[in-house]
């Protein structure tokens, strides 16, 4: 989590200065991504809220994503996904930017075929981004960190 404060008082600061703000739907950082966002001092001031969505049932109950999804997204743990979760947070929540995380942090892959170490990661708002992140690592903790850190890595770049 340390390694993660740096990047998130940035964001923080960041999303302060334009007077933004953020909410998050993520899965497979179990939270660590908005922990390091709420870990900043007057964090309430960007922070709209998040939620681990981890399950068919958090999917629905706390973002209204019915089952079957949607096509082109189909399936978790793809660029679509993570586009439609950052999308539909941002939306619920009315926040300037959402920010969507999906994949799969091991010891071994998803149900869907995905290799541990995958994760897609999505921003929606001003400026929409989405990559696709493969470690090649089964490292479940590891993976965790690695798809936080990249996550707001790509929010700070989006936000300049």
């Amino acid at each position: 989590m340390q390694d993660l404060l740096p990047l998130a008082e940035t964001i923080g600061a960041r999303l302060k200065a334009r007077g933004e703000t953020i909410a998050i739907a993520e899965s497979s950082t179990g939270g660590l991504i908005s922990a390091a966002l709420l870990s900043v001092g007057g964090a309430s001031a960007y922070f709209r809220g998040g939620g681990v969505i981890y399950t068919r049932q958090a999917r629905w109950g706390l973002l209204e994503i019915p089952e079957p999804m949607p096509a082109p997204v189909l399936r978790a743990s793809t660029e679509p996904y993570a586009s439609l979760l950052a999308e539909t947070v941002r939306r619920r929540l009315d926040a300037t930017w959402g920010l969507g995380e999906t994949g799969a942090t091991g010891p071994t892959g998803n149900r869907y075929g995905d290799a541990a170490g995958h994760t897609c990661i999505a921003l929606a708002g001003p400026e929409a981004r989405t990559i696709t992140l493969e470690t090649g690592s089964a490292d479940r903790v590891a993976n965790m960190r690695v798809f936080a850190r990249r996550a707001l890595e790509l929010l700070t770049e989006a936000l300049g």
